[in-house]
């Protein structure tokens, strides 16, 4: 359904901005907008070892434990991002989703609930499924439409769980991403599940290059054909702080390069009546970076009005000590230098 055939969030959110140019009782409506929602992290492992399909747990991957969410919350955060894969959950393309995963999945739910965490399902597959790219004959976008009409039937409803559809889908055109993320959507809202719906773009989701064209239509422009027959979607972005913004190097570029980066797609937000989603960032323990990191946050919170929140990269048990971008707080319990520059900021949000 065209996007202009309904009365959509977006559509609303752009009419009452219109009408607070014009009229100063407005002022109220605005500033209710200028609040950030969600502060938390990524807990990593259950996507980890993606070779080894199923793997074993324990061995070749892990679930959080309650100790992680325990931690997350008495950061003062309210929102864990949790990658999972989707081989492990659906061994068989359009086939029934594992018991056993399923029920790790339920569990991890259950144990974010016990300490007033949301929880993002994240499909971190890069757009693949068994190494082969969505889209084709060989996984075609009802593949991942079917999984995730799956995951509307167990977790729908549940205000407690968000959808993530994938992390950070590549090597596909920006206009075939759409039509999948769109097919995706249709399933979930098929089942009448209303749960918030993170919608990425393609070229790793990158908030530095939505507007961007090296990859072919960017994706500022090819996501606007993306809709929600129940109007609870946001766009989801990632944005690190490297040279060339890959999370593969613990240099920043300088302190305010991450708020630089995510000017642009903000811009697009508010110019469409949209809502977005800061679903990775990251920085190492630098000086410049930990100031990059709270530059970033503050510029993020004070566009509270488009910006739904951020889940930073990454907790996680089985990150080695020297990875630049672990949050997981030592064996001592001492937190990571980072850690106390997103605790901060995450407070800012929830108290």
């Amino acid at each position: 359904m065209p996007r202009t055939t309904h009365v959509s969030r977006s559509t609303h959110l752009r009419h009452r901005a219109a009408l607070c140019l014009l009229l100063a009782a407005c002022a109220p409506f605005a500033n209710a907008q200028q609040t950030l929602r969600y502060a938390g992290i990524n807990l990593a492992g259950a996507e980890f070892n993606s070779a080894k399909k199923p793997g074993v747990l324990f061995k070749d991957y892990v679930y959080p434990t309650d100790a992680d969410y325990a931690y997350t919350a008495a950061q003062g955060m309210n929102i864990v991002r949790l990658p999972f894969l989707w081989e492990r959950l659906q061994p068989q393309a359009n086939g029934p989703l594992d018991a056993a995963q399923l029920d790790a999945l339920r569990t991890a739910v259950e144990r974010a609930k016990r300490y007033d965490l949301k929880l993002i399902l994240d499909v971190h597959n890069y757009a693949k499924y068994d190494g082969v790219r969505i889209g084709g004959d060989a996984v075609p976008a009802a593949a991942l439409a079917d999984l995730w009409r799956r995951l509307g039937l167990v977790f729908g409803n549940d205000a407690s769980v968000m959808f993530g559809l994938m992390n950070e889908p590549n090597g596909l055109a920006s206009g075939d991403w759409a039509a999948i993320a769109q097919a995706s959507i249709d399933a979930i809202r098929g089942t009448g599940a209303d749960n918030l719906i993170l919608v990425p773009g393609t070229a790793f989701s990158g908030a530095h290059s939505w507007n961007s064209t090296w990859y072919g239509v960017s994706n500022a422009q090819a996501l606007l054909t993306v809709h929600d027959p129940a109007d609870n979607l946001a766009f989801e972005v990632h944005q690190y702080l490297d040279p060339d913004s890959s999370g593969t190097s613990a240099a920043c570029v300088g302190t305010s390069i991450g708020a630089e980066r995510l000017q642009g797609f903000t811009q697009w937000l508010r110019a469409n009546g949209y809502r977005g989603f800061l679903g990775e960032f990251g920085g190492s323990s630098d000086p410049t970076c930990l100031a990059a990191l709270d530059t970033m946050l503050g510029y993020v919170h004070d566009n509270g009005d488009v910006w739904l929140g951020w889940t930073a990269w990454a907790g996680g048990a089985w990150w080695r000590s020297d990875y630049a971008f672990n949050l997981q707080p030592d064996k001592s319990g001492a937190g990571k230098p980072q850690m106390a520059v997103l605790a901060v900021r995450a407070q800012q949000v929830t108290q």
